[in-house]
């Protein structure tokens, strides 16, 4: 009987711990980098492109406009993922925008709640992509899950920053077509 009161005392003391680490540490926050060989312009147009989303997003579905003017400060969207078999729906916000410089948007769902930036900068002709992340659990048990496994999402991140640049790079699409335009050729009479 002994041995199960200790073994009760040790398990209710390592949940009280994991509890408590997500009141200390109730947010996770990480800055991501990499770097693109393609000019700015494209960069962005691959970012903003809902087609190509699937290609560097594990799990994307679709995007669901919800209100606001789409791509614009105040859009609202759902973003639907399948993981793990399960479809989840995460709201985004844009909060900021400044075309082919950054864009700044808040994601919420009932796991946790994250402020997230995605900053390009020209170098070199090529282009660096950063990503800033705040991403806070909604409740004890996200929050102490979020403080225990920070790390993890931070490699979600830079997965998915890789497969960014692997879309980039690799892509065909022509963003800016150039017209061409007729011109005529004053014909000489004999």
């Amino acid at each position: 009987m002994k041995v199960l009161k200790y073994i009760a005392i040790i398990l209710v003391v390592l949940i009280i711990g994991f509890l408590l680490l997500g009141l200390l540490k109730p947010e996770v926050s990480y800055d991501c980098e990499i770097a693109v060989d393609k000019p700015l312009a494209e960069v962005w147009a691959v970012t903003q492109d809902e087609a190509k989303m699937s290609e560097w997003l594990p799990g994307f579905q679709k995007v669901e406009h919800v209100s606001g003017t789409p791509g614009t400060v105040g859009a609202v969207s759902n973003v639907y993922f399948i993981t793990d078999g399960q479809e989840m729906v995460i709201q985004e916000t844009i909060t900021n925008i400044v075309p082919n410089e950054s864009i700044e948007m808040t994601f919420t769902s009932d796991f946790m709640d994250m402020d997230y930036k995605l900053n390009m900068t020209p170098v070199d002709g090529k282009t660096k992509i950063t990503s800033s992340t705040i991403a806070k659990g909604n409740g004890i048990l996200s929050k102490s899950i979020m403080a225990f496994s920070g790390s993890a999402i931070k490699a979600q991140e830079e997965t998915n920053l890789v497969n960014l640049k692997k879309t980039i790079e690799e892509n065909t699409k022509d963003y800016f077509p150039v017209e061409e335009s007729i011109i005529e050729v004053p014909v000489e009479s004999e």
